[in-house]
């Protein structure tokens, strides 16, 4: 398992090229494209890709494998949906992953909180029930990864079953890592009852401070700590008056392409969606340098906010966040590929030096 204290970074790794601002090409599935992102990655010093569930995108798992093949220490962080594959099947694709990529494998927990993305793969329950069933789905997962015994049964509300085995089991000890996305009041309870890692999108210190605080005082009551992860979008330039212009660019892209397409922005039904709006609507650049101009532009659809800057300077926010409790940065770009190459040759060095340089301040002031 991660050391709780380690500083992680993590990219996305697409299937092809494509953002909000480059539409996607007709390669539905570009192999050298994950080729090329996967080792730019591991190259830059990330220690994991997030790969994303898509209810029309390919597989996670196999999109994983295939990215495996070309590095050697990237991790792979797998989301996942419960409620489409069965637990003790789930249980047997991660582990077998991880026994595939020697003890990389991890585990992105996305309960759902758009009921017409969740109805594309057919599923019918309300937010309250899909949360419910993940709360046992991930308790089973954990229990055939761990228990002892060379089966496992189990009777409960969604699911029932004898005998599951427990034969294929993680390299990792005493299992992957379990990451958890949601904002909601039901997903803090779960979340502190069973993630490693509580992911959370690029929100204002004030946010952070909020949620966080809700999150340790739910996992105290079950004995546990959880980590904090944050998704941001970083925009890089030379300059600060060229990081905000590239912003401006950014959205005026985004805006083009959605109005071309006949896109109409709505407020997506998740609690962090509505989170970010809530933060927007107190302006479109706050605490310095944390810009919500792409989730205005979009309606907050997942990870939208950006740290702008030179890297120096977005590596100082990205600090001040560390101090806040965040231990791990989801990072992505809306250029993918050269805003991967560019993260791993300055924004990664340069916050791992100065989260140092802070703590060892720290350290020596007490």
């Amino acid at each position: 398992m991660t050391d709780p204290n380690a500083i992680e970074f993590i990219g996305m790794i697409h299937h092809r090229e494509a953002s909000e601002i480059h539409p996607p090409g007709p390669i539905v599935l570009d192999r050298g494209y994950i080729r090329d992102f996967a080792q730019a990655a591991e190259t830059g010093g990330f220690d994991r890709v997030l790969v994303g569930y898509f209810a029309d995108g390919p597989d996670g798992f196999l999109i994983a494998a295939a990215a495996a093949q070309h590095t050697d220490r990237l991790g792979f962080l797998v989301a996942h949906r419960p409620g489409f594959v069965a637990p003790p099947l789930a249980a047997r694709k991660f582990a077998t992953l991880d026994q595939i990529t020697g003890g990389r494998a991890a585990m992105h927990v996305i309960t759902g909180g758009d009921d017409a993305d969740m109805f594309r793969d057919g599923d019918i329950s309300t937010k309250d029930e899909r949360y419910e069933r993940t709360d046992e789905y991930v308790e089973i997962l954990k229990r055939i990864w761990t228990e002892p015994g060379p089966t496992v049964d189990h009777e409960g509300r969604f699911y029932r079953f004898k005998g599951a085995s427990t034969a294929i089991r993680c390299v990792q000890q005493p299992r992957i890592p379990i990451f958890f996305g949601g904002a909601s009041d039901a997903a803090i309870t779960v979340a502190a009852k069973h993630a490693d890692v509580f992911a959370l999108w690029g929100e204002t210190h004030a946010q952070v401070r909020d949620i966080t605080a809700r999150l340790r005082a739910e996992a105290a009551t079950f004995g546990r700590t959880v980590r904090v992860s944050l998704s941001l979008r970083p925009i890089l330039a030379a300059t600060e008056d060229a990081a905000w212009e590239r912003a401006a660019r950014i959205k005026q892209r985004i805006l083009e392409l959605r109005a071309k397409a006949g896109i109409q922005t709505v407020v997506p039904a998740n609690e962090g969606s509505r989170r970010l709006l809530a933060a927007a609507a107190e302006g479109e650049r706050l605490d310095k340098r944390l810009w919500f101009g792409a989730a205005l532009a979009t309606g907050a659809r997942g990870n939208t906010t950006s740290l702008v800057g030179t890297p120096a300077q977005v590596a100082e926010a990205m600090a001040d966040y560390h101090e806040l409790g965040v231990t791990t940065f989801l990072i992505r770009g809306f250029d993918p590929l050269d805003d991967n190459i560019e993260y791993g040759r300055s924004l990664l060095p340069l916050t791992r030096t100065i989260i140092a340089e802070r703590s060892a301040r720290r350290a020596a002031a007490a």
